[in-house]
């Protein structure tokens, strides 16, 4: 996907966004992600094994994974098989762990045993797509991304930010009118809020500090849910 240009926004949506983020700032001046990492290279393997998981369920199983193998060296000799065990509480399980061990093949053979942090590279690993790329870049500060789950999906739409039908398309649309100042942190933001403020079924927008500011807002008061 090509660097998004910032789309130019009548100014009283300008200022809409504005106030948005600045009240996301004043919550959370500088989130990050609830997965548990100490390094690029955990980070990767936190992240690819968070898809269609929780990150409490993951943080569970690479509490233990990572007292054992917390390199690529570390996890290529622990193997698939070695590896199981500690992330089978994790949905599809079996194929994240030969994805984490033939990308730490990768990353020893090809890489010298650093992850790659350039997006084409990142992505070439296995169990390392788009979404995740875009997660470990932002955190690290390498380039300004926003993945695109299920919570920012929601947040996005019901927020008024976007209005595109997959995710590549929210991302697209997103990464041209945040303002630039936030643009790192945006992603983490609209996660959190979606997680714990503007859930799937029944958001809680007497909680909510950008209620005034959604143009969902209608749907959802008065007992009615989502």
């Amino acid at each position: 996907m090509a660097k998004a240009a910032q789309k130019r926004l009548k100014p009283a949506e300008q200022a809409r966004l504005a106030e948005l983020f600045d009240r996301f700032e004043a919550q959370e001046s500088n989130p990050s992600t609830e997965l548990d990492y100490d390094s690029p290279y955990t980070l990767v393997v936190a992240v690819a094994l968070s898809a269609q998981a929780t990150d409490v369920s993951v943080n569970k199983a690479t509490a233990r994974l990572f007292q054992v193998a917390n390199t690529p060296q570390a996890m290529l000799a622990l193997g698939e098989d070695g590896l199981k065990p500690f992330i089978s509480s994790i949905g599809l399980y079996n194929t994240k762990a030969k994805n984490v061990i033939a990308a730490a093949r990768i990353i020893l053979e090809e890489h010298g045993g650093e992850v790659p942090l350039d997006r084409a590279k990142l992505q070439a690993l296995p169990g390392v797509g788009r979404k995740t790329a875009s997660v470990v870049l932002n955190e690290l500060g390498i380039e300004p991304a926003i993945a695109v789950d299920t919570h920012v999906f929601r947040v996005s739409h019901r927020l008024g930010l976007a209005f595109g039908k997959t995710p590549d398309q929210v991302e697209a649309e997103l990464m041209a009118i945040v303002p630039q100042p936030y643009l790192t942190r945006a992603h983490h933001w609209l996660i959190l809020h979606g997680r714990y403020v503007c859930v799937a079924r029944r958001p809680k927008c007497e909680e909510c500090t950008v209620s005034d500011l959604c143009p969902s807002r209608h749907l959802f008061i008065g007992g009615q849910s989502g």
